[in-house]
């Protein structure tokens, strides 16, 4: 439940593996939180956590995912980040230190390159509802059905306590298993089960700015703005302010003088209170899996192949054991 792009990505890759997958989403694949992502895709720098394990998969997964749906819309333009802290960085695993003159070469139009940067050579990023919507395609051209602009009203269970689908304000829809996909509405759906989610909403503003081409070539991350090229002359930034994000891009590049803000969006993200993904069965409503998580975009290619594991096969995935509901 829920055509956002972990719901696609756990209807594609179940419908895949042979299983009945209905998918029911209350507008269209990725038209809610999907689509104001920033969408930056990398394994860098992953130390600790009980996902670390997870997000450390992340761009090997959405390799995976390239060569199973060709044409998916994935940019590996590597990742520079500077300025987070005191002195010379810290590598992690993808990463490498670079010096000024290297910074130069991969941001030739940089004012002043930092004297060091952390540098992801294989970091990318997505159109995140391009990306969903050829994981919706992908699971319809394996067998399953969608129910878009279907707002679900509640999860269906029978005598014994046992989920047996949801209703939906077009009738109900019948299912032995119910995925909860579903952003930050996911706590508000299982409330009435008697299952506590804790699921905060979080605020994540992007910036589209008019640009002219070629001005950022990676995806670009320091203290004032994540940045990346999204078209020929189009720059999109997560940032807090646009004015002094708009300021910070035209101090920070030559030839971004006339660059201009086209416009404002605020997406809501469903935010974990502990930040790790909730994924799994959730015992005490039989048939009843959720999936909620912070850096959706960037790992939903691994949840689903593993949620998908573990729904048609049976298995229980190890790298998912610190991402279970009972942690709370």
């Amino acid at each position: 439940m829920g055509a956002g792009i972990v719901g696609a990505s756990v209807a594609y890759h179940a419908a895949r593996a042979g299983a009945v997958v209905t998918l029911v989403d209350a507008g269209r694949p990725g038209a809610g939180v999907t689509a104001g992502s920033f969408a930056w895709i990398g394994a860098s720098g992953v130390r600790t956590g009980p996902a670390a394990a997870l997000r450390a998969t992340a761009t090997q997964e959405y390799r995976r995912l390239e060569a199973e749906l060709p044409g998916l819309p994935v940019t590996w333009s590597g990742s520079l980040s500077w300025g987070a802290a005191d002195g010379a960085p810290q590598a992690g695993p993808g990463q490498k230190i670079v010096n000024a003159a290297t910074v130069a070469t991969l941001e030739p139009t940089l004012r002043q390159p930092p004297e060091w940067a952390v540098w992801a050579p294989g970091d990318g990023s997505v159109d995140p509802v391009g990306v969903t919507e050829r994981l919706v395609a992908g699971a319809c051209a394996h067998g399953a059905r969608l129910h878009p602009d279907t707002p679900v009203t509640a999860v269906r269970r029978n005598t014994a306590g046992r989920v047996v689908g949801v209703e939906t304000a077009a009738g109900p829809l019948s299912g032995a298993t119910v995925v909860l996909a579903a952003g930050v509405a996911t706590a508000a759906l299982a409330a009435p089960l008697g299952i506590h989610v804790p699921v905060d909403p979080s605020p994540a503003t992007l910036f589209q700015f008019r640009a002219p081409a070629g001005l950022v070539r990676t995806v670009v991350n320091n203290p004032d703005f994540d940045l990346r090229q999204v078209a020929e002359d189009r720059l999109l930034a997560a940032a807090d302010s646009p004015d002094r994000t708009l300021a910070a891009v035209r101090s920070t590049f030559r030839g971004a003088a006339n660059v201009e803000l086209l416009s404002t969006r605020v997406g809501i993200r469903p935010m974990p209170v502990d930040g790790e993904p909730i994924v799994g069965p959730v015992a005490p409503v039989p048939g009843l899996y959720v999936a909620v998580l912070h850096s959706a975009v960037t790992l939903a290619p691994a949840v689903g192949r593993l949620v998908a594991r573990e729904l048609v096969d049976g298995a229980v995935e190890p790298m998912l054991a610190g991402c279970r509901l009972d942690r709370f």
